[in-house]
């Protein structure tokens, strides 16, 4: 698969008059592709939660059952997200990208049209597992343009903001669905994936159109060099491409802080998925909410976070000087409240309950944003795809695995209060191990500037 994605080569440089219109022109148009691309795999990603209610009402499942076969795409993701991170440190995200966008979108117009798809948990294990995987290559790609695009001092704001097109493409989830069945009839549920997959071919093309590699692939210097903006660990050998061995074992696997950030994430994911996956059947089953307040929860949840996300990363900046534990902490402590109030408010108060949600959803998504970007900024940005692939696969590997075929059989056997109870004490999990990344930070900076000063005393 490299060899189809290969990087795109090193073109001759720019004369010095066309380098800063071009970079000004093609950063905007770029971020536009990779902003709108992303958005598009939330689309055709958690389509199956609202076909859910359905498939237990019409066809039988029991909740259990297809919180395993949803894990498919949890378990896909985990994996994929690692291993094809690592092949996008290697490849060309113009390519890359639209192509693992068609072909999901391909997985769910087989589930929309094709009769037997839908027919065995087995089955539909199968289809979404190949979703999670094609899935998994999005994020690698986003993460290796905006490591060659943007400098380090503006990449904050930059990852926060495109950040948010999980949200702008989770959210739309729920109105298309209402769409598909105003036009096909309300026994047309089956329209919740093919009614998004076919916005998500658009939004492939138009991504292509819009992408291009590295800076270097079409005349224009390094974003150190254009910006004057080179981190503490910059070197000039980081601009060529490493080995899978290199990234793996030098960058990757022996960064302690990377590692405390992953199990981080899982908790993490635990919660954003436990109650995003959960939220239309719960919402029907315990508040009594309908299909189309379900569905417009579910928008609200999303697109809460977009305001959210921008906050979170702003405090990261602005009162905590770039460091990202101290915030998710912060937001991952308010989250907890959120879902509590969501669990025990009282069937019959659905402003509450939309409320809350639509809080969580607000809260959640800043630390899913500060963890990916603290795994770019902790390593070379040639790595990038890797280090942000090893915290997805915690993340989905171990919370939304958990969140969907876990939590489902907790609520089968132990009803939602048990379920809620695996939710809080996730929360509090995720706060402790980014405790432990933020003293981590703070003991490797204080032994940099011990070692600095004693290399200026042995100068002196």
């Amino acid at each position: 698969m490299i060899g189809i994605f290969r990087p795109a080569p090193h073109t001759a440089r720019l004369s010095d008059d066309k380098i800063d219109p071009v970079y000004k022109r093609l950063r905007w148009q770029i971020f536009a592709g990779i902003f709108i691309g992303y958005a598009g795999f939330y689309l055709v990603r958690k389509n199956f939660t609202l076909a859910m209610p359905y498939l237990i009402e019409q066809e039988g499942y029991t909740r259990g059952d297809l919180g395993v076969a949803l894990a498919a795409v949890s378990i896909a993701y985990g994996l994929s997200k690692f291993i094809m991170g690592n092949v996008s440190d290697r490849s060309n995200p113009r390519f890359f990208l639209p192509f693992a966008l068609l072909s999901s979108a391909a997985i769910m117009l087989i589930l929309g049209f094709v009769p037997w798809a839908t027919s065995s948990i087995a089955i539909m294990f199968l289809l979404l597992f190949l979703n999670g995987w094609f899935q998994g290559m999005g994020w690698p790609a986003c993460g290796r343009t905006m490591v060659h695009w943007w400098s380090h001092k503006e990449r904050g704001r930059t990852v926060s903001v495109w950040n948010v097109a999980h949200n702008v493409g989770g959210g739309l989830i729920g109105p298309l669905f209402l769409v598909g069945l105003a036009l096909f009839g309300a026994d047309a549920w089956h329209s919740a994936f093919y009614v998004p997959a076919f916005v998500a071919i658009g939004i492939a093309l138009f991504a292509f159109i819009m992408m291009r590699d590295t800076p270097q692939s079409v005349g224009l210097p390094p974003i150190e060099e254009y910006k004057d903006d080179y981190p503490a660990n910059y070197e000039k050998r980081f601009e060529k491409e490493f080995s899978a061995k290199e990234i793996f074992f030098k960058y990757v696997l022996k960064n302690r802080l990377l590692w405390y950030i992953a199990f981080a994430n899982a908790f993490v994911y635990l919660i954003r998925y436990g109650v995003l996956d959960w939220a239309p059947t719960y919402l029907k089953e315990v508040k009594d909410f309908n299909v189309d307040e379900s569905s417009w929860a579910y928008f609200f949840y999303e697109w809460a976070g977009i305001p959210g996300t921008i906050l979170c990363g702003w405090i990261s900046d602005r009162f905590f000087k770039a460091r990202r534990a101290p915030a998710a902490i912060l937001f991952m402590g308010l989250v907890t409240i959120a879902v509590l109030v969501y669990w025990l408010n009282p069937p019959g108060q659905p402003v509450i309950d939309m409320a809350a949600l639509i809080t969580i959803g607000f809260l959640i998504y800043g630390p899913v944003m500060l963890i990916g970007l603290y795994a770019l900024e902790l390593v070379p940005k040639k790595a990038a795809g890797t280090a942000a692939g090893l915290t997805g696969l915690f993340g989905y590997l171990g919370g939304a695995v958990a969140a969907n075929a876990m939590l489902g059989y907790v609520v089968d056997h132990f009803g939602w209060s048990g379920g809620f109870q695996v939710l809080v004490a996730g929360s509090l999990i995720a706060m402790v191990f980014l405790t432990m990344a933020w003293v981590g930070e703070v003991r490797m900076e204080r032994r940099a500037m011990q070692l600095k000063a004693a290399e200026e005393a042995a100068g002196a």
